[in-house]
């Protein structure tokens, strides 16, 4: 079986490049792809952390049940396709996923096992210096995902893991949360062992 890990943060918290540096070091694994309705921003390649699609053409989807889990963050759609999990756990024996705190309460209302782990932030003014630096939105947007950012490192509490992102020490990071897949790659071995053995 393949192992479904869900990382988490809140918006500038550094879930999309602890991902990307997993998936440098970490063999046979892959990233599901997330759809949003968001705009895309100048670093933004498509088809890599997502898939930009219209708010139109979102809610459609909605409506034939192509998501697992979708939520809308500060206006913008965020959701998980059925057929790409199913493909990608079929494919890879570790899959990385970056969903918020809501998505991955969906999961758990839904019984799809995963492991999930959320990055926090040393402090949120270092949240706020990210969004100031990385521009393209109002100080009102930014007040906005602060709050929200609060709001979601109190709903995390359920994590499996909570990491602290601290600033300028990525490495530390990767390397906390690469051990921590990979014991859990070997109990999931240890159990599909028993398994086939008691089966």
């Amino acid at each position: 079986m393949s192992l479904f890990v869900v990382i988490s943060s809140p918006t500038g918290g550094g879930k999309d490049t602890l991902i990307s540096e997993l998936l440098k070091i970490m063999p046979n694994s892959g990233r599901l792809v997330t759809t949003t309705s968001r705009i895309p921003r100048p670093t933004d390649k498509p088809g890599i952390a997502y898939n930009f699609i219209s708010h139109e053409d979102f809610e459609n989807k909605i409506k034939e049940g192509y998501f697992l889990e979708y939520n809308n963050f500060a206006g913008n759609y965020y959701g998980t396709p059925k057929i790409h999990l199913a493909e990608n756990l079929e494919k890879y024996d570790c899959v990385l996923s970056n969903l918020d705190v809501n998505g991955k309460h969906s999961l758990n209302k839904m019984n799809v096992p995963h492991l999930s782990i959320f990055l926090l932030p040393e402090n949120l003014d270092i949240l706020r210096r990210r969004a100031e630096v990385r521009g393209g939105i109002t100080k009102e947007m930014i007040d906005q995902r602060l709050e929200i950012a609060g709001q979601e490192i109190t709903q995390s509490k359920d994590y499996d893991y909570q990491i602290v992102n601290y600033e300028g020490r990525l490495s530390e990071t990767v390397t906390k949360v690469a051990e921590i897949i990979r014991n859990a790659l070997i109990t999931q071995e240890d159990l599909d062992v028993g398994l086939t053995k008691n089966g």
